[in-house]
């Protein structure tokens, strides 16, 4: 009946446009350091079963396939793209990128993740105490924590995630501590909670803990930023690609209409 086309075009028109959503997200964070692309992951939905497969008949002969009608469609997930975005040269000393799967650690509030929040932003200030803490809204605190003395004017992050703090007499440079890095067997499950951060999740595994230069999470490369990885040119061509499926199931929406309102004028006659 033209009444189950409608429903499964309606949930089509509810999944596409989640699915726009989506892209729209992917492109107004283009210029957002460290920001992973998402995508949708559809799945149909359950089928109506008018004819089962396998059935003998009279004859003794097995119908070879059945009958179904599907009803529809739903986004099942959304998946994070974890590629690593294009290095950025930025020449800051507390500019930091990841060369590998790993996380910065940092303090968040207790109601937002235990307290511990991940991110592979590595645009990091220095506060009004010295601490290391991370360039969003809120900055939270680096992970375990790095204190810069207020003498100290240059800063230096060699791969391996040791930080050196030069001032203007000293000709041998003061470590000022290490970044340690995190791991996750199954990234796709952290929880984003915006602001650049994400949390752990069941799904995700607890975290694992290395230091820069072992694997699998990376080194640093500093004075860089990650930018983000999202390529507007591909989220352009899966916006037109959304935009004419919405068109479609419209559409299969209007000739199932159009279906009803013949049955409904056949009263007539």
């Amino acid at each position: 009946m033209a009444v189950t086309a409608l429903h499964s075009a309606a949930t089509g028109l509810s999944a596409l446009s989640t699915g726009i959503d989506i892209v729209a997200n992917n492109l107004a964070n283009v210029n957002t350091v460290g920001f992973k692309a998402i995508r949708p992951n559809f799945q149909d939905l359950i089928y109506e079963e008018k004819e089962q497969p396998g059935v003998e008949n009279n004859n003794g002969d097995i119908r070879p396939a059945g009958l179904y009608v599907g009803l529809g469609t739903r986004i099942a997930n959304t998946q994070y793209d974890f590629r690593k975005g294009s290095p950025v040269s930025t020449g800051r000393d507390l500019d930091m990128m990841i060369n590998g799967t790993g996380f910065f650690r940092v303090n968040i509030l207790e109601e937002e993740g235990d307290g511990t929040g991940y991110t592979r932003a590595g645009n990091f200030f220095r506060n009004p105490e010295g601490d290391m803490v991370l360039g969003n809204s809120d900055g939270p605190r680096l992970d375990p924590p790095i204190t810069i003395p207020e003498e100290v004017i240059r800063v230096e992050v060699n791969t391996n995630g040791k930080v050196y703090g030069y001032t203007g007499n000293d000709v041998a440079p003061q470590e000022l501590g290490d970044i340690e890095l995190s791991s996750f067997v199954n990234p796709n499950g952290l929880k984003a909670i915006g602001k650049n951060i994400f949390v752990e999740t069941a799904a995700s595994g607890p975290p694992n803990m290395g230091m820069p230069g072992e694997s699998p999470v990376g080194t640093i490369l500093a004075k860089h930023l990650e930018s983000s990885n999202v390529d507007p040119v591909v989220e352009l061509v899966h916006l037109i690609k959304t935009q004419r499926a919405f068109e479609m199931n419209s559409q299969t929406i209007e000739a199932a209409d159009q279906a009803l309102q013949v049955i409904a004028n056949l009263r007539r006659f």
